[in-house]
């Protein structure tokens, strides 16, 4: 785990708006997500395969964390397993020191594939209200989630629309806002902005930073693009060679806010790019 004290962020009311979640008492020194030793195995005998083997690093509260490798090493079993969409063959992951044995009512999930995830024949404002049904909350509740949630990424004006009728980067800011609207501590976001074009995508990477900003949200972001992760993170987890491991965890040192110009032009930048890049290139 990183030596570096946790983000000070701006928090929001976390004893109203998180009402559903557990109060769990943990020490400061306690990562939020803990992944120690996983592996996972599909099949058995002679036909077992082995996807993850022995994967160990920490997300601390706060933070973002990316999560590279080459295609094919993994990536997306790993967040499954996090997710508690499958169950780990051995090793743990863990929230607050408690193991993940299902969905985690802590964490919200957005996908590459948003116009799969989205419900084309409802509204937008129908698309965030569909996952909060079990909560069973009041309809002012439900009101006011789905209203913080859409001017959170921009789109007030868009409640009453269909998803066909947005653009790509407009429906990944709904499938967005539909997580938010869970109101998540944990964010975890697989190849989020894969499918939209670069300047679409420079504009959902601020959104990302500011979400974090804005709801102090512990966010885990799995990328194929370096330069994406190398702007985002605050460490970058670098995966290789299968069964997947962990490369090298790389401490991002840039100065905040970040800024796409700014940024990317920084001498530190291109280093740790660099960096990223030669670890993923490395011969197995």
């Amino acid at each position: 785990m990183s030596n570096r004290p946790a983000p000070t962020l701006p928090t929001r009311n976390r004893k109203s708006t998180m009402a559903q979640q557990p109060e769990t008492r943990v020490s400061a020194a306690t990562p939020r997500l803990d992944v120690a030793h996983l592996a996972k195995t599909y099949g058995s005998g002679g036909k077992a395969r082995t996807v993850i083997e022995d994967l160990t690093f920490t997300v601390d509260a706060g933070e973002v964390v990316c999560i590279v490798g080459p295609s094919g090493v993994g990536k997306t079993t790993l967040l499954k397993c996090l997710a508690g969409l499958q169950p780990a063959t051995s090793g743990r992951a863990a929230i607050d020191g408690r193991t993940i044995s299902g969905p985690p009512p802590e964490m919200a999930l957005v996908f590459q594939d948003y116009n799969r995830s989205l419900m084309p024949w409802l509204t937008v404002r129908k698309n965030l209200v569909l996952p909060l049904r079990h909560l069973k909350l009041s309809a002012a509740e439900l009101k006011e989630r789905c209203d913080s949630a859409l001017a959170a990424v921009g789109l007030s004006h868009a409640d009453n629309q269909y998803p066909w009728q947005l653009s790509g980067g407009m429906q990944q800011r709904v499938a967005i806002a539909r997580a938010l609207a869970y109101r998540p501590e944990i964010l975890i976001m697989d190849e989020p902005f894969a499918s939209v074009d670069a300047q679409t995508r420079f504009d959902l990477e601020d959104l990302c930073l500011k979400i974090r900003r804005d709801f102090n949200m512990t966010i885990l972001v799995v990328t194929h693009d370096i330069d994406e992760a190398v702007y985002l993170a605050d460490r970058v987890v670098v995966l290789g060679s299968r069964p997947a491991r962990v490369l090298k965890v790389v401490d991002v040192d840039l100065p905040a806010p970040r800024d796409q110009i700014t940024t990317r032009s920084l001498p530190e930048f291109a280093r740790q790019r660099t960096e990223v890049l030669s670890l993923i290139k490395r011969p197995a």
